[in-house]
């Protein structure tokens, strides 16, 4: 930079020994000289205000001054002992420089003043003999010659900031005698405690901050700057040059950066005195020009670690002459700080390259944003490369090589060429002898320097993950980029953690998910290092002095090994080549070789992590990888692979320890040198169920969710070895096995782990694994009779979903049974997720509830849920009947997660989707749509909901299940039976049955059992004889009988008449004639009439009934009609009502009946959310243009796979068809005919807005909507708020349940718990169909408070350029993604609540996945993580459950929050304080035989 420049270090030189000559009074002899001294600077010293007042001074002519000079000058030199009068000439000196300032003092001699630089310089040149080192004097006074050099450099620095009057040479002999002073105190070897030593850091400040004015006031020249940076070549033993220097570059870069990249950029922090370097008004292009001058003024850092360098100075070889016992000057003790040296070099270039990445100082690790304004990779690169591969070489087997090379030429060489230069050199030209390792002391091996190369590797590994998207970086830069981390990462066989392969993983987590060219050479290396990291609990180390966090040591390695785990099935059989050429064929790996190794990682991680989000992220990858082997097997070796048949002698059983080692080793030994052919077409398919959801033959053929990709599947004989071991179905049981292990004996305290836990067992309930892909031997397979399907299932995980079932419900039990200090929010939160976790299992699986332990193990949970405890705490216990014990549950919403899983199991399992398909569990038919199919009803007359009402007659049973009952039959049954339909309108959603009072089966119902009359059979003529007899009253012998008090006790006529009277008995006996005189009338009657006996006609059957009363029948048959009355007193019946008869009549009359039902059957009965996608494009910042890419025009320059992805989210739907959610409240869960015209189809096949087609998908227990904006949502919204505000508050004071007459509150309302209570606010627009959320169920509560927590907003943003997500308008985009609940809750949605799940196209084909969202504990679910890489494949999958899963930790979170069918079963209630007919019995019994109108 400077050679071609002269130095000036001979005049330093010059001037150093000048300075000790300049006095005339070192011709005398020393006492002389003293003599002198003492007694003129004593003068002089009293003039100068310091013990009395200051006064002019009497030295007036030039050649007084400079005799006095010439005095002081010697002063200056004398022994320390004479340290009075030093100090004095000391402070003669320090006053008259005051010339120099804009006010002297007064005791400045007049000629100084008049030419104050001309004497300054002279002054300045006369201070150096006051540096000069004495030998032998004592420590204390050193001390004293510290304390005057301190007061000359603050002097001196204080002088250059406030002069105005300083001229250029000035400032030249200035910064050569500060430079001439740090190399007569620093250049020597350092003695502790010297007054070098004392000085180090007060010399070296002053120089920078000197030099740094100077810059501003006059540039030094490039001979100056030549000789600084010779100088500092000289003194780079000392620990102080190493920290000043850092000091000085870090404020000038801060500067640098201010004017570089704007006020935007990120502002580097640095303390506040090195703030203040920077003098003010220095220009940026000097800024610019110092800072580069000052970054190379230290030359090359890596020569720090060659002592035989640092040591080449006159003044070790002094010291190696003079040694004892003739030491080499590479053996200074002092040279054994230079490791330390050495890393604060590193350090301070780190602090550097952090500053132009805006990373702040003490950043660690994966997580933290980068600027999008940073400088490219390649520009950090030009400037710092150098320095920065060669300290990540120091040590490795290259940079051994280059040293035995350049020992060997260098010993080929005249000796003259050891000390080719005075000041340091970087040269590596020594002879061999002094290059010998062997020559070091231990404390200067190669080894020691091991921080230092660790700190400038992570360095380097932060430049190249600051790599934009779309970047390209020097292919030159790559490589050598690549070489230093293949040796770095070369692992001992001690197989212990090193500094450099810490700081690697430690600054390495996105090197995998950023295109870098050929980083896959770097695989092998990385997994050998995650596999001595993150597999054992215990780290070994190399030494234990390394410094720095286990815990964000493990997460930064499970960040690259989710950045890696789907590269094996990505790559397949493509062979990865090594860097390095002695690598023969028989080494090398192929991608598919590398799956059994990761999956060992990740299991054995996960077995020893502590750490809880760690364990998060551990869990999100597993999933990921069962997930992704699932689907491979299912769809790449679904063709040609099918009948692939693998050997089953080593396979491991059930039984044994799934979680050993699968064999690596002999996976590693099958080797396939072929490559993958490419081309072939295959299909991947959504792997949450949509299988099983297919299978149950629904008339509602969806498509299955499926995306395209080239990939090979022609693994042949390798694929057979390797997957034996870690196959979908093997990693699906070790998985389950680890998780449900892990779950029950540490995780069950953590609320987040324990969630992510359940979750990934949610997955896996929902992976349905190829038979032909399990490897299990025969008898494993489970044969299970499934009567409900006709169909056999052979099962070879059974056993395994049998254990995870149970597993999960003893978590339970140990969640329930835990002390009731530990019940909290979160305790009934995990039990609450664990009760949803086996609902997935049992539904997937339905197989298991054909099993008598399984489903007495789920049902005993579930009592414990509702009731909170068992009826059987053992099994050799005698059962508690619920009559018989107190409900206490854990919790109401444990409670009501136990009885949705009962209900799952009694009315879904099995039987879902039904014949509606997945988008209702409930039946789509309502009373307007069955009295359009009854015989009486004209269809005209159907046209209204009211009238289709009034057909129907209305009970409540249970307080919480409405029945509607039709008693007319449908127009498609011609039998004359008592038949009803009922709407059964329940929490869990509306059923529709049809009932028939059948005296005979179906089977025989076409069988005439109405015989012909055959007439009346002929008489016969023969009489028979018929004998007169007497008839007798008694027996004969009756009177013989003796009478006992009991014959008496009936009275006589006689004893009557006594005692009653004679006209009693009188008006008896005539009424006695009367009756019997109308009888003989009577038969007399008979006689003449047609209808006697003389006249009989035959007798013919009755005709058939056809009116029944069918209600009246069917609740009497079903036992509503018992009217038994609850007992208070016993807790099962008294809890959450109030007693009540079981059956309740609804008047049907009032106007807003059909409305309330409407609203009823508006609650769905599963959770609904919705996703909203966006497309962004490279460098969009605004909606409008993000909005823009989903039209017609736009849409046609979309990532291909984009379009791939959205296919597989969900099924598309028409919303004019759909029943279920569609992403709005106004036409969601209607039901919804046949349309009279078919929309056209719109042209653009990614029109997913929701206005005609929306995303779709379900299960039994939620549904989300996945809906993609575009400009007409904007408007729709705008319409609905416009509209809904003044309807909305309108109507809620005449119209909202807690404000009703006080006839109906007052009794009503105060007897009324919290669950009792309306959900929401009753208005007449028809859109509003939502309720707002219940208040927290916490004793009465007289008024409705509104959500506490608004709804989850969910985007899915495609990105082209991963950097956008730094400016996602987030904020903007929230009016494009109301659904209309936001007029319930009347809260809107913030952008800081909002989660968003941005994905990023790679090059590779695979997928980058950055989540954002609220800070909390719950935020982040499973199984996406921050950073994790994805295959196409199974993106759609884990976004939808990711999305799926926020919102139910959301749900969890959410205090005020009630799940579905609580809601309805409120609804219910609600309706039932508002509609119930106070019917005594009779009266009810009246109102059965009415018929409707």
């Amino acid at each position: 930079m400077y050679s071609e420049w002269a130095s000036l270090s001979a005049q330093i030189t010059a001037n150093s020994c000048g300075a000790q000559c300049f006095s005339v009074l070192n011709k005398f002899p020393a006492s002389a000289g003293r003599e002198v001294v003492v007694s003129v600077v004593k003068q002089l010293g009293t003039n100068l205000g310091i013990t009395q007042n200051a006064e002019p001074s009497h030295l007036v002519k030039d050649e007084e001054v400079k005799w006095c000079m010439d005095v002081i000058c010697f002063g200056l030199s004398l022994p320390l002992q004479e340290h009075e009068t030093i100090k004095d000439c000391v402070n003669v000196y320090c006053e008259w420089l005051t010339a120099l300032h804009p006010q002297p003092r007064i005791s400045v001699p007049k000629p100084i003043c008049e030419d104050a630089n001309l004497y300054a310089r002279q002054i300045i040149n006369h201070f150096h003999n006051l540096f000069v080192p004495r030998q032998g004097e004592s420590a204390d006074t050193i001390k004293r010659q510290a304390v005057l050099c301190h007061r000359v450099l603050r002097t001196l620095q204080q002088t250059a900031q406030i002069s105005q009057l300083m001229d250029r040479q000035t400032w030249d002999t200035l910064l050569l005698f500060l430079l001439a002073i740090n190399e007569i105190l620093l250049a020597p070897p350092t003695v502790k405690d010297d007054v070098g030593d004392q000085l180090c850091e007060r010399v070296l400040s002053v120089l920078f901050e000197v030099w740094l004015l100077a810059c501003v006031r006059s540039f030094p020249s490039p001979s100056m700057w030549k000789t600084l940076q010779e100088s500092c070549a000289m003194w780079r033993h000392r620990v102080a040059l190493v920290d000043q220097w850092n000091r000085v570059n870090l404020a000038l870069t801060a500067r640098l950066l201010e004017f570089s990249y704007g006020p935007a950029f990120p502002q580097l922090k640095n303390a506040d005195e090195d703030g203040q370097l920077i003098p003010i008004g220095m220009s940026n292009d000097c800024v610019a020009q110092t800072w580069y001058r000052f970054l190379r003024m230290i030359g090359n850092p890596t020569a720090l670690c060659s002592p035989h360098i640092i040591s080449k100075s006159s003044h070790f070889v002094q010291w190696a002459l003079t040694h004892e016992k003739g030491a080499e000057t590479h053996q200074h003790p002092c040279l054994q700080q230079l490791p330390q040296i050495f890393l604060n070099a590193m350090k301070g270039i780190s602090s550097q390259v952090d500053a132009f990445l805006a990373l702040p100082l003490t950043s660690m690790g994966a997580g933290v944003e980068l600027a999008v304004a940073r400088p490219k990779c390649n520009s950090i690169l030009h400037v710092f490369h150098e320095w920065l591969f060669e300290a990540a070489h120091i040590g490795g087997d290259t940079w051994r090589q280059n040293r035995k090379k350049q020992a060997c030429e260098a010993s080929k060489r005249p000796s003259s060429m050891i000390m080719e230069h005075r000041k340091g050199s970087i040269s590596l030209s020594q002879p061999n002898s002094l290059n010998d390792p062997q020559s070091l002391p231990p404390t200067l091996t190669i080894d020691k320097y091991e921080s230092g190369r660790a700190e400038a590797i992570g360095t380097l590994c932060k430049i190249f993950c600051a790599k934009k998207t779309g970047e390209e970086i020097l292919p030159v830069y790559l490589a050598r980029f690549y070489m230093a981390l293949q040796q770095c990462l070369k692992i001992t066989e001690s197989r212990e953690c090193d500094e450099t392969l810490a700081s690697i993983l430690l600054h390495s987590s996105d090197l995998f998910r950023l295109d870098l060219d050929g980083i896959n050479v770097l695989l092998p290396g990385f997994i050998a290092a995650l596999e001595i990291v993150l597999p054992d609990k215990d780290l070994k180390l190399k030494t234990q002095s390394m410094v720095f966090n286990r815990t964000e040591l493990r997460r930064s390695a499970i960040n690259i090994l989710l950045s890696i785990m789907v590269l094996p099935l990505h790559y397949q059989t493509l062979p990865i080549r090594d860097l390095t050429c002695e690598t023969s064929e028989n080494r090398m790996f192929t991608f598919i070789q590398l799956k059994s190794r990761l999956m060992n990682i990740l299991m054995n991680a996960l077995q020893v992590e502590t750490d809880a989000q760690n364990t998060h992220m551990l869990l999100g990858g597993l999933l990921l990888c069962v997930q992704d082997a699932v689907t491979f097997e299912e769809t790449e070796l679904g063709g040609g692979n099918a009948n692939l048949s693998h050997n089953s002698s080593g396979v491991q059983h059930h039984d044994a320890n799934l979680l050993s080692s699968a064999c690596s080793e002999r996976s590693a030994s099958l080797v396939s040198a072929g490559t993958a052919s490419l081309g072939g077409q295959t299909t991947a398919t959504m792997g949450a169920g949509s299988g099983s959801i297919r299978d149950t033959g629904s008339a509602h053929d969806y498509p299955s969710l499926t995306i395209s990709d080239d990939m090979s599947f022609e693994f042949g004989q390798e694929l057979e070895g390797v997957t034996t071991y870690d196959n979908a179905h093997a990693l699906f049981v070790r998985a389950t096995y680890l998780v449900c292990h892990r779950l029950i004996s540490s995780w069950k305290t953590d609320l987040n782990v324990s969630l992510a836990a359940l979750e990934l067992l949610s997955g896996l309930a929902r992976l349905h694994i190829r038979e032909t892909a399990r490897k299990f031997t025969n008898d494993t397979l489970v044969k299970i009779y499934e009567a409900s399907q006709n169909l056999t299932i052979i099962s070879s995980d059974a056993l395994e979903c049998k254990r995870a079932v149970k597993w999960i419900c003893d978590y339970i039990c140990y969640q329930c049974s835990r002390p009731p200090p530990a019940h909290s929010k979160d305790l009934h939160s995990t039990i609450v997720a664990a009760f949803q976790c086996t609902a997935a299992w049992l539904m997937q699986h339905p197989y298991l509830l054909q099993d008598k332990d399984c489903l007495q193990t789920v049902l005993e949970v579930v009592e414990l849920g509702i009731s909170g405890t068992k009826s059987q705490s053992k099994g050799t216990d005698i059962p508690k009947f619920k009559d018989e014990k107190e409900l206490k549950p854990a919790s109401m919403r444990v409670r009501d997660a136990a009885e949705n899983l009962l209900t799952i199991i009694l009315e879904q399992v099995g039987y879902f989707p039904s014949e509606c398909g997945p988008e209702s569990i409930s039946s789509l038919l309502d009373e307007l749509a069955l009295m359009k199919h009854c015989n009486s009803m004209v269809p005209a007359a159907a046209a209204s909901s009211e009238q289709a009402i009034a057909k129907f007659k209305y009970f409540v049973t249970e307080n919480s299940t409405i029945l509607a009952l039709l008693e007319e039959p449908l127009g498609n049954d011609q039998d004359p039976q008592p038949t009803v339909t009922l709407l059964i309108r329940g929490p869990f959603g509306r059923h529709a049955w049809t009932m028939q009072l059948r005296h005979l089966p179906r089977s025989k119902s076409g069988i005439k059992y109405h015989a012909i009359n055959p007439g009346r059979p002929i008489p016969m003529n023969d009489v028979t004889q018929r004998l007169d007899s007497e008839q007798k009253n008694f027996p004969d012998g009756v009177d013989k009988v003796q009478p006992c008090v009991a014959d008496y006790s009936i009275p006589t006529t006689e004893q009557m008449r006594e005692q009653y009277g004679t006209a009693v008995i009188r008006e008896l006996e005539s009424l006695l004639e009367n009756q019997s005189i109308h009888e003989k009338l009577a038969w007399a009657e008979a006689d003449t009439s047609a209808d006697s006996l003389s006249h009989a006609q035959e007798c013919v059957p009755p005709t058939v009934c056809h009116e029944f009363h069918a209600a009246r029948l069917f609740l009497s048959h079903f036992g509503f009609l018992g009217f038994e009355t609850r007992n208070p007193q016993n807790p099962a019946e008294a809890l959450g009502n109030p007693t009540q008869r079981p059956l309740i009549v609804l008047d049907t009359k009032s106007a807003a009946f059909a409305a309330d039902l409407d609203r009823l059957d508006k609650l769905s009965a599963r959770t609904h959310d919705s996703v909203y996608v966006f497309y962004v494009k490279n460098g969009q910042t605004s909606a409008q243009q993000i909005i823009a890419n989903m039209g017609e025009e736009s849409s046609a320059s979309h990532d291909p796979h984009f379009a791939s992805m959205l296919q597989t989210l969900g099924w598309p739907v028409q919303v004019s068809e759909h029943s279920g959610w569609t992403g709005f409240v106004h036409n969601s869960w209607s039901l919804k005919g046949t349309p009279e015209e078919q929309l056209k189809s719109t042209a653009n096949e990614l029109n997913y807005n929701g206005s005609q087609r929306v995303l779709y998908w379900a299960d039994v227990s939620s549904e989300i909507a996945f809906v993609v904006p575009t400009t007409w949502n904007l408007r729709y919204n705008s319409d609905t708020c416009d509209s809904g505000s003044i309807s909305s508050t309108d109507q809620i004071g005449s119209s909202n349940v807690w404000t009703r007459g006080e006839t109906d509150s007052a009794a009503g309302l105060a007897k009324s718990k919290s669950r009792n209570l309306s959900l929401e606010l009753d208005t007449n627009r028809r859109d509003v169909k939502e309720p707002v959320p219940p208040t927290r169920r916490k004793g009465n509560v007289t008024k409705p408070t509104l959500l506490a927590q608004a709804p989850a907003k969910i985007f899915l943003v495609w990105l082209e350029s991963y950097e956008d997500y730094l400016n996602f308008p987030l904020e903007d985009l929230l009016a494009y993604t109301r659904t209309g609940e936001e007029l319930q809750t009347q809260q809107l949605p913030r952008a800081s609540d909002c989660h968003v799940i941005f994905v990023h196209s790679l090059l590779s084909g695979l997928l980058r996945v950055k989540l954002q969202g609220p800070p909390g504990r719950m935020s982040f679910a499973t199984p996406l993580v921050d950073g994790m890489v994805l295959s196409r494949r199974v993106v759609g999958n884990l976004v939808r459950q990711t999305a799926l899963n926020i919102s139910r930790r959301r749900r969890l979170d959410n205090d005020n929050y009630q799940p579905p069918h609580v809601r309805r079963r409120l609804k219910v209630q609600d309706i039932v304080q508002k509609y119930k007919m106070d019917l005594s019995e009779a009266d009810l019994l009246a109102h059965l035989f009415q018929r409707a109108i």
